[in-house]
């Protein structure tokens, strides 16, 4: 299993959790753990997902993303689960 941290942030619109949700089934990106909430019309969503069975290179999926959050106005960020573990180790 090879995880990595998906996080998504923006102004609350209709279909986010669908384009960011479209991408992973289309990219064989297994959702594992989904969290999102919204905060007085802003919206936040945190996705652990395991990217074994991805075609696509890393460097790829991250800049494809962030392209999909800046089509939406959204930021999306996609990290390494290690890599996110070490930087928000105490």
């Amino acid at each position: 299993m090879k995880k990595i941290v998906i996080t998504v942030v923006g102004k609350d619109s209709v279909g986010i959790i669908a384009k960011v949700c479209t991408y992973l089934a289309n990219n064989a990106i297994n959702i594992l753990d989904i969290s999102q909430t919204i905060v007085d019309g802003f919206f936040n969503m945190m996705m652990i997902v395991d990217v074994a069975d991805c075609t696509k290179d890393f460097g790829t999926v991250v800049d494809e993303m962030e392209q999909i959050g800046d089509e939406m106005g959204c930021i999306i960020k996609a990290q390494r689960e290690e890599i996110f573990n070490e930087m928000h180790r105490i």
